[in-house]
């Protein structure tokens, strides 16, 4: 039985994608084939896997099964774990009673909470806090002062003021640093109080997690224990019916118990697409501001302040010629800065308006160099990391490994003017969406992980001055 489940995984793999057998097939087990009722019978996790494929896969699973099975449109039976047969979903059943999600309305809270109140909870540290990440290092500017203003109101009456709070603008403007210094700044002033930073897409990625292992229950308890919870790139959780089901939930309990919630994304929430009306109204509930792409004052301040704290001293000029250089992503800035220094410290030469001319000419996303191609960036890639090129197109997946063809992708996308589905072809064959899975995931670890956003600069440096 094994080996038919196998190879029908394989089917559905090739048939309905790669995302539908690992979130809904893996989670079920083949239990045995009865042939001459012609019956076969799987075991669920939950109600909510086995009521989801019922609904959605019933007709593809007779006719693959029943075709391994040499049986024509076989019954699927879904049984418990000690093999009692469960009963069928009624038609009427809800998508959140499958789920068994709690309602707002039946959570104990305490209703009026106040701020102080919050130094007296005994929560864990559970935030994913970047500490970098404060108002001290925030430029403020008149792109971004109403942001800047409501984020430093909400750190002193938490749950009360601007609640919730969602800060929209295109990426790499600020949103992360300021969702960061929310949070470091009340855990700073309520020591113990219990502060969750989160991407959208860790959300969704925990919530079929807890649907797979039959962990609802857990996975609620975390999210309603929490005093502050920030939640990063809203646009992520887009039509997704059942993880926005669950965070309607969550918003709603949190927001009756008085607890603080801030949002980002890079659209205003009544843009957002794929998004249910019901949540949208919650996201927009409170004060909605954004940030817009910074002055060409505010972008030297920012040059200064970032080289100050490199220990490094940026001469105006230089700062003003990287600032007119860069586009008005923060990101994108920070980029050329760390190019430039970097470049310094390579070739042993002090930071000058010659250098930063030589290596943002060089960079520019304006000019994409042309001399790059795909064994230029593996050849910087095995020198880096010592993994070769058959090393990135195999099937391994242990975490360096996984992470450094991440690194790759990355980099073949910036730096050449190829495809998707040009650089999956050139790893081993994988399609279009795991290279966007890959992109997405270095592109969210460099907003919080300084080490590896100076391996890439470095790397950049070195396949282009190759």
């Amino acid at each position: 039985m094994h080996t038919i489940w196998n190879e029908f995984l394989t089917i559905i793999r090739e048939e309905a994608g790669s995302r539908v057998v690992e979130t809904w097939f893996k989670a079920i087990v083949f239990e045995r084939w009865d042939s001459i009722e012609r019956v076969v019978y799987l075991i669920a996790p939950n109600s909510f896997v086995r009521n989801w494929v019922q609904k959605h896969y019933l007709s593809m699973m007779q006719i693959h099964l029943g075709r391994l099975l040499h049986a024509e449109k076989p019954r699927i039976e879904f049984v418990s774990q000690n093999n009692e047969q469960k009963a069928a979903p009624t038609s009427t059943q809800s998508e959140s009673q499958n789920v068994q999600i709690v309602p707002a309305s039946v959570i104990t809270v305490l209703k009026g909470r106040s701020s102080r109140d919050l130094i007296k909870i005994d929560a864990k540290k559970i935030g994913n806090l970047n500490s970098n990440y404060s108002f001290d290092t925030f430029i403020v500017g008149p792109s971004n002062s109403l942001a800047y203003a409501a984020a430093h109101a909400v750190t002193e009456q938490p749950g009360t003021r601007y609640n919730p709070l969602f800060i929209y603008g295109k990426s790499g403007l600020g949103k992360t640093h300021l969702m960061h210094a929310i949070g470091n700044a009340i855990k700073n002033r309520y020591k113990r109080a219990s502060v969750l930073y989160q991407t959208a897409d860790r959300f969704v990625s925990e919530f079929i997690s807890a649907i797979r292992f039959n962990k609802m229950h857990k996975f609620q308890s975390k999210y309603h224990s929490i005093d502050v919870l920030l939640v990063d790139d809203m646009q992520f959780i887009a039509n997704k019916e059942h993880t926005q089901e669950a965070f309607f939930h969550i918003f709603n309990a949190l927001y009756e118990s008085h607890k603080q919630i801030v949002f980002s994304s890079d659209t205003f929430p009544q843009d957002l697409k794929g998004i249910a009306d019901r949540l949208r109204s919650r996201l927009a509930c409170g004060l909605v501001t954004d940030i817009h792409e910074p002055s060409l004052e505010t972008k030297i301040a920012i040059l200064k302040k970032k080289a100050f704290m490199s220990g490094e001293m940026l001469e105006d000029d230089v700062a003003h010629f990287i600032a007119n250089h860069t586009l008005g992503n923060i990101r994108e800035l920070e980029g050329g800065l760390i190019r430039v220094i970097a470049f310094a410290a390579l070739t042993k030469q002090s930071v000058s308006i010659d250098l930063a001319r030589k290596v943002l000419i060089r960079t520019s996303t304006e000019s994409r160099p042309q001399n790059v191609d795909f064994e230029k960036i593996m050849k910087a890639i095995g020198k880096q990391y010592r993994y070769s090129h058959s090393d990135l197109c195999s099937k391994q997946r242990n975490k360096e490994l996984s992470e450094v063809r991440h690194i790759a992708m990355f980099l073949m996308k910036k730096l050449t003017d190829k495809s998707l589905r040009d650089i999956g072809g050139f790893l081993g064959g994988r399609d279009h969406s795991t290279v966007m899975h890959g992109l997405q995931k270095i592109e969210w670890q460099i907003k919080t992980n300084k080490e590896l956003l100076e391996q890439i600069e470095k790397l950049e440096i070195e396949i282009q001055a190759s």
